[in-house]
This record gives C-alpha cells, sequence and structure tokens, in this order.
C-alpha cells in the first residue's frame, strides 16, 4: 500500500476579517436615516453601539434632583444637559446622566459639545456601574474632560474624579459630607446632595 504525502497548499493572501468601527458622522447618519431605532438606547463608545439598560425609577428619580440641583446653582453661568450626546474624538458619542456644559446664548444648536464645552459630567450608576467605572471613566480621562461624578445608587455615595493627566485623574475621592459638594469650575457654588441617599 502507498504511503500517503502531504502535500502543502498554497493559498492565496487573504485579508483576516477585522472589526469596522463606526465613526461618530457614521452613527449620527444612522439615526438619521433610520437604520437605528428612534426609541433604542444606545451610546458610541470607542466605535462600538454599547446598549444601555432601562432606567429604573431611582435612577430617574436621582437624575432629575440633580438636574434640578444643578439647574438651580449655575443658572445663568452654564448648561445643564440631560441624556444628550457629547463628542469625544471621531469614534465615541456618549451620553452621560447629566453634563454642565459652558454657556453659550445659542445652547449648542450647530453642533453636539466637545471636550473644550465640557466642565462636569455626571453618570447616575445603578445597573450600570461597572460600565462607568470600567469604560466610562478612563474614556473622559483621556479626553480630558475636567471632573467626572459618579452617582453610586447601591453603595449610596458619590465618587468624584478630577485633574485629569495621561489618561487618567489624578484626584479621586469618595465625598463624605454631601451637605456640601463643590464643582472644581464654580469654587463658589455648594450643591446639598443629601437628599440623593
Amino acid at each position: 500500500m502507498p504511503t500517503a504525502v502531504a502535500i502543502p497548499i498554497e493559498l492565496p493572501a487573504v485579508p483576516v476579517p477585522r472589526r469596522h468601527p463606526i465613526t461618530v458622522t457614521e452613527y449620527f447618519r444612522m439615526g438619521e436615516t433610520g437604520v437605528l431605532d428612534p426609541q433604542a438606547r444606545v451610546e458610541l463608545i470607542e466605535g462600538e453601539l454599547i446598549d444601555m439598560p432601562p432606567i429604573g425609577a431611582p435612577h430617574a428619580s436621582k437624575t432629575n434632583r440633580l438636574l434640578d440641583l444643578l439647574t438651580a446653582a449655575v443658572r445663568g453661568q452654564a448648561i445643564v444637559s440631560v441624556r444628550n450626546p457629547v463628542i469625544l474624538g471621531d469614534l465615541s458619542a456618549p451620553e452621560p446622566d447629566l453634563a454642565l456644559l459652558r454657556y453659550r446664548d445659542d445652547y449648542y444648536v450647530q453642533a453636539h459639545p466637545r471636550p473644550d464645552d465640557i466642565l462636569l459630567l455626571i453618570e447616575v450608576a445603578d445597573t450600570s456601574l461597572v460600565h462607568d467605572r470600567n469604560t466610562k471613566l478612563p474614556l473622559y480621562a483621556r479626553f480630558q474632560i475636567p471632573e467626572f461624578w459618579i452617582l453610586d445608587i447601591p453603595g449610596r455615595h458619590l465618587d468624584c474624579h478630577r485633574e485629569p493627566d495621561s489618561g487618567r485623574y489624578t484626584q479621586q475621592f469618595r465625598v463624605h459630607d454631601l451637605s456640601r459638594v463643590g464643582i472644581g469650575a464654580f469654587p463658589g457654588v455648594v450643591l446639598d446632595l443629601r437628599a440623593l441617599f
């Protein structure tokens, strides 16, 4: 019986399949043309569409309370934006629960805010806590967002992150006195957040 001999087969060089990151421009075009359901809760993070969980009552309540407090504290000095996109480079358009933006008379009618427009971002975290800490925190630091808060609903505390440098926040602290919470961009503004917990 003859012995089988393996004969090498040369295959043409074929590129390996790779992911195609979605750009911010493509993302918004997908929304305009109906590719994305208008009711879908998605964010564009680093070129990928991320499904966000539905907003529960505690999350909505705390977001609304923070909105009320921030708006009263900075009226005429800054704009408080709720669950609207901010543009971070070509591949990310997160929708933080709250964004404190530099005041502009046109309220950003021509384009969504970019890093230089942002004074503070806030994520109210219940089911999204791991995503907010592991994905959004380093993203916001990398784009030099000056201040980022995570309101941790299950943990019943507020974590503040300030002074971004080299892709991380150099000041990170848990707020122990919720009766006197300051905002880095407004040294004279003090918020009483005790009603959040």
